[in-house]
């Protein structure tokens, strides 16, 4: 499996059109369903204010924001587009994600994400799930995955509990059953191996001469096929 990137932002409303901006963005690298430990997360200064309804959301203020870098700054493009390379993109409800990324390029004079790159988790969690409420909220209670960490909705935290979904949406628990499985076989086949090679240094005998005795005469007079002991030089 391609690395993939799980991916969320914050903004100051729900239209990109209507003037509002990102003030969040976070990424994190998935590669083989198995997360890579690489992120990149930053807050962007939107240039304008903030409404207390989203403010109620992501607990993100207008006077925090201020004097962070604006989306335009290459600490935040170029290290964007430079961590998401061409790899898909995840996200919950992309839609939204997208036209407020696409929009934040336009501005720079840089091209769109394409739709095609995109990977919709809510899309993913409709099918698996029809007609029932699939929010991250929802998905995250049904996996069993903890929200302990998160107090109001935030980028990083919320592409966290979203790779743990998608993860789950991928069939997780079962790859991590085949994968487990496939580790288990991997060190049974290194023992066997070991188990019939040379050994490196001789053991020494654990019996005396004189019981070697007692057993190659046992064997000479009581043994009709001595064939076997012949093999062991008895």
């Amino acid at each position: 499996m391609a690395r993939e990137i799980v991916l969320d932002t914050e903004t100051t409303g729900f239209e990109p059109a209507q003037g509002h901006r990102m003030v969040e963005i976070a990424c994190l690298e998935i590669d083989d369903f198995v997360p890579t430990g690489r992120s990149f997360h930053t807050y962007i200064d939107p240039c304008r204010d903030m409404p207390p309804d989203a403010e109620r959301v992501h607990g993100l203020s207008g006077a925090f924001l201020r004097g962070k870098p604006r989306f335009e700054h290459p600490e935040v493009v170029e290290a964007f587009l430079e961590f998401v390379g061409d790899a898909p993109l995840i996200a919950h409800n992309a839609g939204f994600d997208r036209a407020f990324i696409n929009h934040e390029l336009g501005v720079t004079n840089r091209a769109p994400l394409h739709e095609a790159r995109w990977i919709d988790t809510l899309a993913l969690a409709r099918v698996r799930f029809p007609g029932m409420h699939n929010s991250l909220d929802a998905l995250c209670k049904r996996f069993k995955i903890s929200l302990a960490e998160r107090d109001k909705h935030g980028a990083l935290v919320d592409a966290k509990l979203l790779a743990g979904v998608y993860l789950e949406l991928r069939g997780g628990r079962e790859r991590r059953l085949e994968l487990s499985t496939a580790a288990m076989t991997s060190v049974a086949v290194a023992a066997s191996r070991a188990a019939y090679g040379e050994r490196p240094r001789t053991l020494a005998p654990r019996s005396t001469d004189a019981e070697r005795q007692i057993h190659a005469a046992f064997i000479r007079d009581g043994v009709k096929n001595d064939d076997l002991w012949k093999k062991f030089g008895v």
